[in-house]
């Protein structure tokens, strides 16, 4: 169920910027007159094979243009006439230029309409942010609010990086910040020499970040390992059930792991709102301080613990030989912990547009380190199983509208990317078409649209691959 909703997420987000994108081509097209044949979502055809298995979901003619959704998921195009598209349809340039067609107009008009698209998805990435900067304002974890309830719990990234749980973060490359998950940006994770300043018993330490820190962000096993908030040892939500592992060994003399599922301890022993106060003698006071005790007694008979209910203190000893948890959530973050700041018309402009070209910006910094071999390509590309679980695993509308936007602008960038076959390739043969006043070699542009068409094929089975294989691996 939780890969239909993130899958339903995803595409849903993907047919909404298609549609804008080939609008923007669309009606760009319209004001110089030239005719638009086809506006798909998505292809009618086994792309980038424009004559393989030719069939549409659904398709309406109106006026000059068909209408349609295509079967082939990965995509949309407008067929404009006297161009080649991705349909890679020569015949129909044979024949002497109409007025009507794309290849008969200026080259800077015809530059607008290679342009329209990418114009468009920067403009819907922009009123997207903006629209969430003023109607939802900003909502975040203050980093004093942290620093005076514990700390931070340092999870595997965090340990990786040299941070400890009960660390505080007091600078981040220098300077003072506010909203704890300023940590995490990618302006921060993509900077060079960037680094924490923390505070550990009573002395300020660094922490630099690696250039290649950011990959881990992108594997699937280690989204949200890094570090969050310390939270108080306090029942919230109780886990009914817990797998237990039986480690033996079978009849031919190999191992065996056997599993079976019993009552949790927290279902038979807490209740929401208890306080843990002591696990095996030791005192706790968060929930990192629960697990940690808790992950080393796995192998104990019993597991004794201390909860403060109701201003009496009450002690248990359960069995727990072969168990690592006791089945509980920690009630976490109240909403009277977390800070909120709504801004008006004008300010949520500012901020919208500021947050929705930083994505353009951070895409630059990402690129020059991968060029620069400082971080993985493989492990910085993400495709569809990637992006549908940015989405999460609930439909969240405010996370929706968020990945919306910054998928709005991460593919105008792509698109702009001087590969032939995406609108950035046409954009340079426009340019040096204007620059010299003659047209490109048609064998040239030919085989160059050819030769990006191909990178592009490769690309798409790699990035599949490249999916497909973190999924397997968990990396």
């Amino acid at each position: 169920m939780e890969g239909m909703i993130m899958t339903a997420q995803l595409l849903l987000s993907l047919s909404i910027l298609i549609v804008v994108h080939e609008w923007g081509h669309f009606i760009t097209a319209r004001w110089f007159d030239i005719k638009v044949e086809k506006f798909y979502l998505f292809f009618d055809f086994l792309f980038p094979m424009a004559n393989v298995m030719n069939f549409s979901l659904f398709k309406l003619k109106r006026g000059d243009t068909e209408y349609g959704v295509g079967w082939f998921p990965l995509g949309g195009y407008v067929k404009i006439a006297g161009m080649v598209d991705e349909s890679m349809d020569k015949e129909a340039l044979k024949a002497a230029p109409e007025p009507w067609e794309f290849r008969s107009k200026k080259p800077w008009q015809r530059l607008i309409v290679m342009l329209g698209g990418i114009i468009v998805n920067v403009i819907v990435g922009v009123l997207i942010f903006i629209g969430i900067t003023y109607f939802l304002g900003d909502t975040y974890i203050p980093k004093d609010y942290v620093n005076s309830h514990g700390g931070i719990h340092a999870l595997e990234l965090g340990e990786q990086l040299g941070l400890k749980s009960g660390d505080q973060i007091i600078r981040i490359n220098g300077h003072d910040f506010v909203d704890f998950q300023d940590m995490v940006k990618p302006e921060v994770l993509l900077s060079q020499n960037s680094y924490y300043t923390v505070l550990r018993d009573g002395q300020e330490v660094r922490i630099d970040i690696p250039g290649n820190f950011i990959e881990n962000f992108n594997s699937k096993s280690a989204a949200g390992a890094f570090v969050s908030p310390r939270v108080p040892a306090v029942v919230g939500y109780i886990t009914p059930e817990v797998e237990l592992k039986t480690y033996a060994v079978n009849s031919q003399g190999d191992s065996v792991v056997e599993r079976r599922k019993t009552a949790s301890i927290a279902s038979q022993k807490l209740q929401p709102g208890d306080k843990l106060v002591e696990i095996q003698g030791q005192p706790v006071t968060y929930q990192d301080q629960v697990i940690k005790i808790v992950r080393a007694s796995a192998h104990k008979d019993t597991l004794s613990f201390k909860v403060e209910r109701a201003g009496q203190v009450l002690a248990f000893a359960v069995p727990f030989a072969d168990q690592e948890i006791i089945g509980f959530l920690p009630k976490g973050l109240d909403k009277a912990d977390l800070a909120h700041i709504s801004y008006g018309f004008f300010p949520s402009i500012g901020i919208g547009t500021k947050t929705a070209f930083g994505v353009i910006f951070n895409q630059l910094k990402a690129f020059k380190k991968i060029f620069s071999g400082e971080i993985s390509f493989s492990k910085s590309l993400s495709g569809p199983v990637g992006m549908a679980q940015a989405f999460g695993p609930e439909w969240d509308w405010e996370r929706f509208w968020h990945m919306t936007g910054l998928l709005s602008m991460v593919l105008a960038f792509m698109n702009l990317l001087p590969i032939p076959g995406l609108d950035g390739g046409y954009v340079v043969f426009l340019l040096y078409e204007m620059a010299s006043g003659r047209e490109p070699n048609e064998k040239v542009f030919e085989t160059a649209l050819k030769i990006g068409m191909a990178i592009l094929l490769v690309l798409m089975v790699f990035v599949f691959y490249n999916d497909i294989s973190k999924v397997i691996t968990g990396n």
